[in-house]
């Protein structure tokens, strides 16, 4: 097997940075914000380091923004980068609080071989603007020291891996600060030389874990990696530096998120109908939006417009700290609709469904109504304004009577007979249920105006218009 670790070695400063629209020096100070622990490329141009108090660092550069480190924000972000990683390969395992394991030995036949692999994984990378040391090793371990200590390259030889490795100093690899002092202590100061002492006196002299860490390493005792399944839902935050006071402020880092809402719903082949977005702010209760569309949705252009409208109608109470999106209702995927020469779409159910989407977000979802058939033989009963449907499946036309388009209030009088017919009769008997109860002939004939008129004669012989054809 052949496992690649990504190692991230600024996580959360990435993640914030990527939802900012300007690119001021940045910082993230440890828990009690007493110093800095990493720092983006604009603040060390400045002379801003990691291990520098924060004092110093607010001297060089006045307008710093400061995030304080949160392990459960990293963790959240780290399970976003396991699910994009999970697209390209099967078996993922989050290593919090800074790395990603993936088996890749088994995708070299899918992706052409692993420079291709290699090649694909530094490229979602680049995408989702995301820093990290890769490394590939024949076992769990030799992959995470190959990353961590940034001596990773698309090199899968075991013998070039584990030369690599030997060369490594005793603290690079991770063995606990008492096991360091002890090997130093016997003369031992690389790797390879741990490598070389015979299991049972590693064992004697040190420790059984000390022993089973190595043979880890070097694959001659078994490292089981439990397997990681994304979640059914699609979750993402964006955390300011600063409070966001405008609404137009948010439209950038929705952007972003909603960009991988579409591919996550492209990977999986289904759409969603629903959004949730909550927005924290610092004094006040979050404020939470359900945003709708008419239809089954996938497009990031398309919700992004909807949540605009919906904050042109919504203005913010407060500003915003932070946002969070999720879908938790996923939906079949239909095929895609046919498209002219040009690429335009012929789908003129998409473009109901889009019009209806944003007169909803404009209006409010109650303010639409749409006409629904009823259970009932009398046409005047037949149909009642409903809500709109969530999804349109139009009727099998071929197989209704047909009817008008404007069918009057109620049934009027005719003078005399109609003279000239076009189809007809139709009975239409019912109503004994309710104490309404018709019994009537329908027919389409032409009036003396020449009007195409809906007509009936009931029971005493008398002939009535119920509506007009166009």
């Amino acid at each position: 097997m052949i496992w690649l670790y990504l190692h991230f070695p600024h996580l959360l400063l990435d993640h914030i940075r990527r939802t900012r629209e300007d690119t001021g020096a940045l910082v993230i100070v440890e828990g009690s914000a007493q110093s800095v622990i990493q720092a983006c490329p604009e603040a060390r141009e400045q002379g801003v380091q990691a291990g520098m108090r924060l004092k110093t660092a607010i001297t060089l550069v006045p307008e710093l923004g400061i995030v304080q480190a949160d392990d459960q924000q990293q963790a959240r972000v780290l399970e976003d980068q396991a699910r994009w990683l999970y697209r390209h390969a099967a078996h993922i395992v989050p290593k919090p609080p800074d790395g990603l394991l993936a088996e890749v030995g088994s995708l070299q036949r899918l992706y052409g071989g692993l420079p291709a692999v290699w090649q694909t994984v530094e490229q979602a990378l680049d995408e989702h603007q995301l820093t990290a040391w890769p490394g590939l090793g024949h076992t769990p371990l030799a992959a995470r020291l190959m990353a961590r200590t940034g001596k990773g390259e698309c090199n899968a030889d075991r013998g070039h891996i584990l030369r690599t490795l030997g060369q490594l100093p005793l603290q690079a690899a991770e063995f606990d600060g008492r096991t360091c002092t002890r090997l130093q202590r016997l003369g031992l100061d690389r790797l390879q030389q741990v490598f070389d002492l015979p299991p049972a006196e590693l064992a004697r002299r040190l420790s059984p874990e000390t022993l089973a860490r190595v043979q880890k390493i070097l694959g001659t005792r078994p490292d089981p990696q439990p397997d990681w399944q994304p979640p059914h839902q699609f979750r993402q935050r964006a955390d300011f530096v600063r409070e966001i006071e405008q609404a137009q402020g948010l439209l950038f880092p929705l952007q972003r998120i909603l960009s991988e809402l579409e591919d996550d719903l492209c990977w999986r082949q289904q759409e969603t109908d629903t959004l949730f977005l909550t927005l924290q702010h610092r004094h006040e209760e979050p404020t939470r939006l359900r945003i709708r569309t008419s239809g089954p949705e996938h497009r990031a252009e398309a919700f992004l417009n909807l949540i605009r409208l919906r904050l042109e109608r919504h203005p913010l109470r407060a500003p915003v700290l932070s946002l969070q999106l999720s879908v938790k209702r996923f939906l079949g995927r239909e095929a895609p609709s046919e498209r002219d020469l040009l690429g335009e779409t012929q789908d003129l159910n998409e473009a109901w469904h889009t019009l209806m989407s944003r007169l909803q977000a404009r209006l409010g979802e109650s303010a639409l109504s749409q006409l629904s058939p009823q259970a009932d033989h009398r046409p005047e009963r037949a149909w009642s304004a409903t809500s709109l449907i969530r999804k349109h499946q139009p009727a099998d036309a071929a197989n209704l009577p047909r009817r008008p388009l404007w069918l009057l209030q109620g049934p009027q009088p005719l003078a005399s007979a109609p003279q000239a017919w076009f189809a007809g009769p139709e009975r239409i008997s019912g109503g004994w249920w309710d104490g309404q109860r018709v019994l009537r002939d329908y027919y389409i004939a032409q009036l003396d105006g020449g009007q195409l008129a809906w007509v009936f004669r009931d029971v005493q012989g008398g002939w009535y218009i119920h509506g007009w054809f166009g």
